[in-house]
């Protein structure tokens, strides 16, 4: 079996997208294993009060990710509606099918933070499980099974019981690499 990087994220997630691109613009995504995390319920769990919550951080998170997207030739929008709750986009994706996640993972993020659209709007919601071609009622009971819901909570937990505290973080080897600048690290020692 060939060997993988774990990669913790959440739409929500500014540096997740960001991370995200950088494996897109260079092929490497067959590489990452894309692990489902609830960033606010990691947060709660490590008593982490986030930067969106904190003024002075916000205002240097917004023009770092900007800086971040420029230099690396992406397409990117702070969000207006900074922070959302992506708890049913997140339930949303450990229901969809492989043959769709991909899709539907591309554009849950572009939705966000390169369209600056409300990903917790049912309209934009509805729009994205149609360009998936996923009913709606479907999905709509989906994320509402008890199963999801535990999945998603217990890979929460399970990140934060080894050390996870945000997004991105990337494992290889039992080795931690948190935020987006350190995928390059990632991908070296899944090379060596």
């Amino acid at each position: 079996m060939t060997k993988k990087i774990d990669f913790y994220f959440d739409f929500i997630s500014p540096y997740s997208f960001l991370a995200h691109k950088k494996i897109i613009n260079s092929n490497d995504r067959s590489k990452f294993n894309y692990k489902a995390i609830l960033l606010g319920g990691l947060h709660n769990l490590g008593g982490i009060t986030a930067p969106a919550f904190n003024e002075r951080k916000m205002k240097n998170m917004k023009n770092d990710c900007t800086l971040i997207a420029e230099k690396n030739k992406i397409d990117f929008i702070w969000n207006d509606k900074f922070p959302i709750n992506s708890l049913y986009l997140m339930r949303g994706y450990l229901f969809i099918n492989n043959n769709k996640k991909d899709k539907y993972f591309d554009l849950c993020f572009d939705a966000y933070w390169k369209n600056n659209e409300d990903i917790s709007n049912e309209e934009t919601i509805k729009n994205i499980l149609s360009k998936c071609e996923i009913n709606h009622n479907d999905f709509e009971t989906g994320i509402k099974d008890q199963k999801i819901k535990d999945e998603l909570k217990n890979l929460t937990n399970i990140a934060f019981n080894n050390d996870i505290f945000g997004a991105p973080t990337f494992v290889i080897n039992n080795n931690l690499y948190w935020g987006q600048d350190r995928l390059g690290y990632a991908l070296d020692e899944l090379n060596n």
